[in-house]
């Protein structure tokens, strides 16, 4: 298996390092999976169904295992950072599809940390007590932004060494609500009966469609897992650790979500829960009003701040590698000769999420946002894999249990769709971000029409072998 390297501005060859063992992937994959999701959005899913605020994270689980098991197939087969559009490329062979894919998968990875930045911001304002308002939010969280930025540049291993700390402290952000939640139980406080009362769903739409539209949201707490095989190259012996590794960080974080969303909706009922940017503060603060507010919004800022530097390193990779097999502009996959980092595909990334935070904002349409863009993404990934079935390679690799492809493909097409009730403002959010990535594209294409050469052409092939 080769390194992966490009050319810097000096011409000569750069290679990624793999830093990352089973113990620092699994920490990345928890890490990422864990944070702007639960910390963030889990009042906003509770204004959908009320008390049974687990279920769509239960829902959102059980979607995110079964394309899980298609993602392991694949990076175990081509264990390469190009990651969905690699698999998209071997499948269908079309080079704007691969692009569409690859640059929705990086579009993901932007919008969710642009979510967990505007999530810092505003959580940092309630901690240090400063007063509401629009302007304050967006600076504070383009000046995180741009913190994250330089860490990215620095070093793969100086982020995953920052990915470490930062998780160790969100675990035990959630790991303090799920106690809080067993002292209350204990002591008679807060009615978990709230958390099984399927009759506290307002209206006349009855139980499915409500989950299905919290589903919509909680799912952005689910992703994360897919940043991982963009992170194959720089992973040790990635065919062998990823199956177990992955499995074992989705089950994590699976029970962890379902113990914190309980625990939550115990002490506090929806209408409270759903009111503000930081409902497990509000949890804390009912549970426990000994403990500490300031250093609890100190924890969540840390679990967000995780998130954000997870997919902005996950998304300047994969403009590094999209740029490297020329379907972007080669600029793009320029590599500082010592610190080993896409500086250029970093300032990129970081430039569109500066631009998301300040014309967007709002965490539940970021966060609406990459669900919609990586649900999109899960559907082609889980036709690949069928379309794959039969092509070989000379080492062993992760087979997908019989069905769960179909199931992921049809399930993950079905909640892309308007009738889950999704924010139409996500829909032209992510028109607006890939119809940049579209332009992108096309002056790619017509400079390399200019000097001779085809665009993408067999090179993406040849990373798989």
């Amino acid at each position: 298996m080769s390194d992966t390297r490009s050319s810097d501005a000096a011409g000569s060859e750069t290679k990624l390092k793999r830093v990352m063992g089973p113990g620092l992937l699994l920490l990345f994959i928890v890490g990422d999976v864990l944070g702007t999701g639960i910390y963030a959005l889990t009042g906003k899913v509770a204004g959908e169904v009320g008390g049974i605020v687990w279920v769509p994270f239960l829902v959102a689980f059980v979607l995110a295992t079964v394309t899980a098991c298609s993602y392991l197939e694949l990076v175990t087969k081509y264990p390469r950072a190009a990651g969905a559009a690699l698999y998209t490329h071997k499948a269908f062979g079309v080079h704007f599809i691969t692009f569409l894919v690859a640059f929705a998968v990086m579009s993901s990875g932007i919008t969710s940390a642009s979510t967990a930045a505007r999530a810092f911001a505003e959580n940092f304002a309630q901690t240090v007590g400063l007063a509401d308002g629009a302007f304050g939010v967006t600076a504070i969280s383009l000046v995180f932004m741009a913190l994250v930025g330089a860490i990215n540049v620095r070093g793969v291993g100086e982020s995953v060494k920052m990915n470490v700390v930062l998780t160790c402290v969100e675990l035990t952000g959630l790991l303090i609500i799920i106690l809080i939640g067993a002292w209350a139980l204990a002591g008679g406080q807060g009615d978990f009966g709230r958390a099984f009362d399927f009759g506290s769903i307002e209206g006349d739409r009855g139980v499915f469609w409500p989950v299905i539209a919290a589903t919509t949201l909680a799912f952005f707490a689910m992703v994360g897992f897919e940043d991982s095989v963009n992170m194959a190259e720089e992973s040790k012996d990635p065919s062998r650790i990823f199956p177990k590794v992955l499995l074992l960080g989705l089950l994590i974080t699976g029970v962890i979500y379902l113990l914190v969303s309980v625990t939550a909706i115990a002490l506090v009922d929806a209408e409270e829960l759903s009111k503000g940017a930081t409902p497990l503060l509000k949890v804390v603060e009912v549970g426990a009003p000994w403990f500490p507010l300031g250093i609890f919004g100190v924890i969540t800022m840390c679990a967000v701040a995780n998130s954000a530097l997870i997919n902005m390193l996950m998304a300047s990779r994969l403009l590094y590698g999209m740029a490297k097999e020329k379907v972007l502009p080669v600029v793009l996959g320029h590599v500082l000769p010592k610190r080993h980092t896409p500086w250029i595909a970093i300032l990129f990334t970081t430039a569109l999420a500066a631009g998301l935070i300040t014309f967007v904002g709002a965490v539940p349409e970021l966060g609406g946002t990459t669900a919609l863009l990586l649900l999109a993404v899960f559907a082609v990934v889980n036709v690949a894999v069928l379309m794959l079935r039969n092509d070989k390679v000379d080492h062993d690799y992760f087979t997908a249990p019989f069905g769960l492809p179909y199931l992921g493909a049809a399930s993950c097409a079905f909640f892309v769709g308007p009738w889950t009730g999704r924010d139409p403002a996500q829909y032209i959010i992510a028109g607006i971000l890939l119809g940049i990535g579209v332009v992108l594209w096309g002056v790619t294409v017509l400079y390399m029409n200019s000097k001779g050469q085809k665009p993408g052409g067999d090179d993406m092939s040849k990373l798989a072998q």
